[in-house]
């Protein structure tokens, strides 16, 4: 209940602008989910997605089937007001991730930047039971975290860093690494925050 208080605080008391991880266009989860050509009618679940702008680009290219899960409900209902009518097309699913059980099978399990809030082991072994759960055979992941030359905290909360090798191995059983690169995220305060970001595919 405290995880889900700081985000709500979060998300209640600061802009758009005055989060680190907000970005006008999702250049690299864009790339990455293109790059796999999935029929409009695919399954997409966007973890941790709160007021991100993805949604917004999935549904111009026509996906009819997303799903937005965030710990906060402020979040979700900022990414409602956005979207006005379009909202209605979208699934908006108020967890926590380690707390989720999907009812359905899904073909693309998308997350940039929850992943690295759990700091735990036992969280992260309940992440990843969730996800090969999840993702159906042949689907795919994708999962961005902060690189092992990141920040160490975010939003005051401390993180974990992942290296190309840590994260591979940590997906090992079940999921089958694509690809993998970092990037520099340029924050809207003008900072640079080093990603990693690797896809998968479910085996």
């Amino acid at each position: 209940m405290a995880n889900k208080s700081h985000w709500e605080t979060i998300y209640s008391t600061k802009t758009p602008e005055q989060l680190s991880w907000t970005q006008d266009v999702p250049r690299t989860s864009l790339d990455f989910i293109n790059a796999f050509y999935l029929p409009k009618n695919a399954r997409i679940i966007d973890i941790g997605g709160g007021d991100s702008r993805l949604v917004d680009f999935l549904l111009a290219q026509g996906f009819l089937d997303i799903t937005i899960l965030d710990i906060s409900e402020e979040a979700l209902h900022r990414a409602r007001l956005r979207l006005g009518d379009k909202a209605a097309h979208v699934k908006w699913i108020v967890s926590d991730i380690t707390d989720f059980q999907p009812d359905v099978p899904y073909d693309l399990w998308h997350d940039r930047a929850t992943f690295h809030f759990l700091t735990a082991q036992p969280q992260v072994t309940r992440y990843l039971s969730i996800a090969r759960k999840t993702v159906h055979t042949g689907g795919y992941a994708i999962i961005g975290t902060f690189s092992d030359n990141g920040p160490e905290k975010c939003s005051g909360l401390p993180i974990r860093q992942y290296t190309e090798k840590d994260l591979t191995q940590e997906l090992n059983n079940g999921f089958q690494k694509i690809k993998c690169i970092t990037e520099d995220h340029l924050t809207p305060f003008n900072t640079l925050q080093n990603f990693l970001f690797c896809s998968f595919k479910r085996a």
